[in-house]
């Protein structure tokens, strides 16, 4: 669906934050994007989009050059950005102005979840709160039905209830072609959503795994004495040491935070969990 070919890009001639990046991302995943701040992870989603360019290298969706922008990849790509403004109109009017773009839309899910989202679908967008108005778009970007949806910090706004809403639509709208890419720091919201991690640091892909190969290599626990575990990874937290260490017989979740502060920590000791 996106593959990513030694992309040399930067805001500057005098240095890149992107040198050689390499990325492969299939369909019918949830991908977790996730790097601190400045790691590159806006940039990344605006090259899928086409709207930044690399210096070197390409970007490509669906086997077609980002860059050019074309009708048959922008109509089967939607995304949701972290800040947005939307207009003074009717929901009715937003749709009938945008649906036309995607030829797969479907009124019939738009209203379905704007239902489960409990927004009143008469309403004009600039009476909606910030949360509501990031429903309403989470709701119409899942209704375009479109190959690749791609969200920035989504669950931003989002009051607990309706993070629970978003995790099970989210859940729920995917399937075998569709892959939706999911930027954020909120990565407690989204643990049991997400099965791909992508971790960005410093311009660079240091982590890319599936979280079915997580669970294989790695086990997270909270212990009080680390001396009899292979530890990978530990921090000290009230109660002991949360640890990430080489996979035991007990089955544990992931620990997302755990996992980048890991990754970010020593991207090397943690992948080379991965070699074999």
């Amino acid at each position: 669906m996106i593959e990513i070919k030694n992309l040399t890009f930067g805001y500057t001639k005098k240095r890149y934050l992107f040198d050689d990046l390499n990325l492969n991302i299939p369909a019918g995943n949830i991908y977790g994007l996730l790097g601190r701040n400045g790691a590159g992870k806006t940039t990344l989603l605006k090259q899928i989009l086409g709207l930044l360019f690399p210096v070197k290298g390409e970007c490509l969706v669906f086997d077609k050059p980002a860059r050019e922008r074309l009708p048959e990849v922008l109509s089967d790509v939607y995304f949701i950005p972290e800040e947005f403004q939307l207009p003074a109109i009717s929901m009715s009017l937003f749709t009938k102005m945008h649906a036309p773009f995607y030829p797969k839309f479907d009124k019939v899910i738009l209203d379905k979840y704007l239902i489960e989202f409990e927004i009143n679908n008469n309403a004009k967008l600039s009476a909606l709160s910030y949360g509501q108005k990031k429903k309403f778009l989470i709701a119409f970007g899942l209704a375009t039905r479109t190959r690749l949806l791609i969200l920035d910090e989504p669950t931003n706004g989002l009051d607990i209830p309706s993070k629970s809403q978003f995790r099970r639509i989210i859940a729920a709208s995917m399937g075998e072609e569709r892959s939706i890419i999911i930027s954020t720091h909120q990565v407690r919201d989204l643990a049991s959503l997400i099965d791909h991690i992508i971790i960005l640091e410093s311009g660079k892909v240091v982590f890319h795994q599936s979280t079915e190969d997580i669970s294989k290599k790695l086990s997270f626990t909270l212990t009080k004495n680390t001396d009899k575990l292979d530890v990978v990874y530990s921090e000290l937290v009230m109660g002991g040491y949360a640890t990430m260490c080489r996979k035991t017989d007990e089955e544990t979740e992931i620990d997302l935070e755990l996992l980048f502060n890991g990754v970010v920590s020593n991207p090397q000791k943690v992948t080379n969990e991965f070699k074999n």
